[in-house]
């Protein structure tokens, strides 16, 4: 079984609480015996998947594998075509390059929904939205890239894993995946 589910701001990526204010995934009724396949910190939103299956974590995560991920990020401030091309190439976080991405301004910008609680608007300060595609997804790592260009991170969206788009499924809303769904996100 593999599931797609929309993961709202605030919700912690796992079941069990950790002591923090932030909700689990075991208020949204999956079934029994389900576990993430990687994670999305309490700030960010968008797909998660999860399954029952031992051994899919690590065939959709690794890096070698190029199971590709794509975010939506609303950033502070139009990125330059220079910032894009720094953060296509790689950024270095914490003496560690990123594997090179690729990275554009979504044109035209998406109308989304307001998220609750709402982000911070600076009156002098733009904010857009923009894409980038990575194989490899390291703790809070889009949001670090951003920030080293100069483009801190305001809201970050998991919009596709693989070639499983989140579409149009309602944030706190999950659905189990058909065969073409699943061969989407697995290629196989």
């Amino acid at each position: 079984m593999l599931l797609a589910f929309h993961k709202p701001y605030g919700v912690l990526s796992q079941f069990t609480p950790d002591g923090s204010p932030h909700r689990t995934l075991a208020e949204f009724a999956f079934p029994k015996n389900v576990y993430p396949l990687g994670r999305l910190d309490a700030d960010s939103e968008g797909l998660l998947l999860l399954s029952e299956e031992a051994g899919l974590n690590t065939r959709l995560l690794d890096p070698e594998r190029g199971h590709l991920r794509t975010y939506w990020a609303q950033v502070e401030r139009v990125p330059t075509a220079a910032a894009l091309r720094q953060l296509a190439q790689g950024v270095i976080l914490a003496g560690r390059a990123t594997l090179p991405c690729r990275a554009w301004l979504l044109d035209p910008q998406p109308s989304l929904p307001p998220r609750d609680p709402p982000i911070r608007h600076r009156k002098k300060v733009p904010a857009v939205w923009m894409g980038l595609e990575l194989a490899e997804g390291k703790n809070r790592q889009v949001r670090k890239m951003t920030a080293a260009v100069g483009h801190p991170t305001l809201r970050l969206i998991r919009t596709k894993i693989g070639e499983m788009a989140l579409g149009t499924l309602a944030a706190g809303s999950w659905k189990e995946l058909s065969p073409a769904e699943r061969t989407l996100v697995l290629g196989d």
